[in-house]
């Protein structure tokens, strides 16, 4: 039975981008089949390029996690995953958290990647924060998706060294060359457990 892959993006897709190369190549042991985001972005036109079905659920200004409009909005998100039957959910880049609603239907199924070696720099600006810090390494993680803000349990981690000189442009283009590496072999190893 095929392992049913959903990913769900926010930006540029370049997380997608390394699972629809996988599978085109013939190496992703999984069938991608849909890609959803919560704004129009370059991740939707890359699935539609590929020939993946997509769908884009806004919402409507940043609404607080919890409040009754974010719940009702995570809910008719929860429903637009539903449809695709998804054995996995891949938050690949998805600048939303997920609330109560696709955490009680998914959560044990959703997994998402981080540009630090977590528990280090938790949050959306893990790259600059290392940085600010002085770390002499940082890294990647993918990890199983809780209620907390990057706080699930580890899946697997790769460190990479900061360079002298880095910038948060250069040490991130690094990272994500680790991140998508190990997104594929990460999918890979779930399919091969299902």
């Amino acid at each position: 039975m095929t392992y049913r892959v959903l990913v769900l993006v926010s930006g540029s897709g370049t997380l997608l981008q390394s699972l629809i190369d996988a599978r085109d190549a013939g190496r992703l042991a999984a069938e991608l089949v849909a890609v959803g985001a919560d704004v129009e972005c370059a991740g939707i036109e890359r699935a539609k390029a590929a020939g993946i079905a997509t769908f884009v659920h806004p919402m409507p200004r940043l609404l607080r996690r919890g409040t009754p409009e974010r719940l009702d909005w995570d809910a008719q998100l929860a429903e637009r995953i539903a449809e695709h039957q998804p054995d996995l959910v891949v938050s690949a880049g998805f600048m939303k958290l997920l609330d109560q609603p696709c955490m009680s239907r998914f959560g044990d199924r959703i997994i998402n990647t981080h540009p630090a070696l977590l528990p280090n720099f938790p949050g959306a600006h893990a790259v600059r924060d290392a940085l600010a810090a002085g770390a002499t390494t940082t890294g990647a993680s993918i990890f199983w998706v809780n209620d907390g803000v990057d706080t699930g349990e580890l899946i697997t981690q790769e460190a990479v060294e900061v360079l002298p000189g880095d910038d948060e442009a250069s040490l991130h283009e690094r990272i994500k060359i680790v991140e998508r590496r190990l997104l594929v072999d990460v999918v890979n190893q779930l399919a091969a457990q299902h």
